[in-house]
């Protein structure tokens, strides 16, 4: 899936001097507190965090509520969902005009009726909400199906992300995993297949020579027919 990074960084973070005694807590407190948020220093959402402290030995910042500032080194997992990513989640609920998904159990998604291709039909099976490709009986959408979706926007605020199902490569995962594997193998084969066909007609072509609108078989053991004026100049 896309939207994942790992980013190294060089942070300071601002420790209250009544947390001097265990600046190591204080500094694990104050990340926690970024955890599952959209972070504009980070560029994304901050999912997890493994920190090394430099030094516990701080800088005191003036001020009149003076902090201490604690440099560390971090290495940050970070959520950053941008348009035309693909993304995946699991279908939460479903209905005849929007899907809704959770991506990575914290992040909400939509796909509004206009953003699902025509190729999945609304029905209702044994009372359950089901979409159905008219194309492939075997590819269905329902709750509790893993689906990968192209991402539209990103609501840094709430984190919400509205997608779309439009493309082809979207859809149920686990069907799209194996079936696009059979369409990348037959559209080997039918490559494959389209240049021996193509080898074969330049081998029939490369026997042949097209002059004045006329065939001639390069064939030397067959003699080539003089035209008749040709053959009454050579007579007299």
């Amino acid at each position: 899936m896309e939207g994942l990074k790992v980013s190294d960084a060089n942070l300071v973070v601002y420790v209250h001097p009544s947390k001097a005694k265990k600046v190591s807590e204080a500094i694990l407190r104050e990340l926690g507190s970024l955890l599952f948020k959209f972070s504009e220093t980070f560029n994304g959402v901050l999912l997890a965090y493994d920190v090394n402290i430099l030094s516990e030995v701080a800088k005191i910042l003036p001020g009149i509520h003076p902090y201490l500032g604690v440099r560390l080194k971090a290495k940050l997992l970070l959520f950053y969902p941008k348009p035309d990513m693909l993304l995946e989640g699991k279908v939460v609920k479903l209905g005849q005009q929007s899907i809704h998904v959770i991506v990575l159990g914290f992040s909400s998604a939509i796909i509004t009726e206009d953003d699902i291709r025509e190729e999945f039909k609304y029905k209702v099976k044994h009372g359950q909400e089901v979409f159905v490709s008219t194309s492939h009986k075997r590819h269905k959408i329902e709750v509790g199906t893993v689906i990968r979706f192209l991402v539209k926007s990103f609501d840094e605020e709430i984190l919400h992300i509205s997608g779309s199902l439009v493309p082809a490569h979207t859809g149920n995962v686990c069907w799209l995993d194996k079936n696009l594997e059979d369409w990348s193998h037959n559209d080997r084969s039918t490559k494959k297949r389209r240049e021996s066909e193509w080898r074969e007609e330049m081998e029939e072509q490369h026997d042949k020579v097209m002059t004045d609108g006329e065939t001639f078989s390069l064939n030397t053991d067959c003699q080539i027919k003089k035209p008749k004026r040709l053959r009454s100049s050579e007579d007299s």
